[in-house]
């Protein structure tokens, strides 16, 4: 019985350690976009609740960068609930430690990680889910410029502006 629980806590000890979970993390843009989607189509947006900033300033920033790329798109927001599709972001900030560059730093960094996701107004069906994790600079005025840079690099990779292959 004591051999098992040793052996369960070895393993438990070895799927957490922050050597495994440092190979794991990966920062950038990914996109998931649900096929036979015309997202060409859309010229309308209404924004619906999701898990934003805690912080009013930074929410209040980041909807107005996702409403800079939107209209870059040519889209126009419209009022709750009668856009082509619904859009939400939601946001989340953690600190991570780089073991690989020097292990006895081990100092913390910030890393933000943004989602903006277009739903269908029908059904709330995920359209269009894009995120990016990567640091930020969170100290006092350099926090926007993160925040502009995260989310234009997001709308980069909006499904009218990629390449087709």
């Amino acid at each position: 019985m004591i051999k098992h629980a040793i052996a369960a806590v070895s393993v438990a000890g070895l799927v957490l350690s922050p050597a495994v979970l440092a190979q794991v993390t990966k920062y950038g843009v990914t996109v998931k976009a649900e096929k036979n989607v015309d997202f060409s189509t859309f010229k309308t947006y209404s924004w619906t609740p999701g898990r934003g900033a805690f912080v009013k300033d930074v929410d209040a920033h980041i909807k107005a960068a996702i409403d800079r790329e939107m209209g870059a798109l040519g889209m126009t927001k419209v009022a709750a609930d009668s856009g082509d599709v619904l859009l939400m972001y939601q946001s989340l900030t953690r600190s991570d430690i780089d073991l690989k560059k020097d292990p006895s730093a081990d100092k913390p960094f910030s890393v933000g990680t943004l989602v903006v996701a277009l739903l269908e107004p029908s059904n709330h069906r995920q359209l269009l889910r894009l995120r990016t994790d990567r640091p930020i600079e969170v100290e006092q005025g350099k926090l926007q410029a993160s925040i502009d840079s995260a989310v234009t690099e997001l709308f980069a990779r909006y499904p009218t502006r990629s390449k087709k292959k």
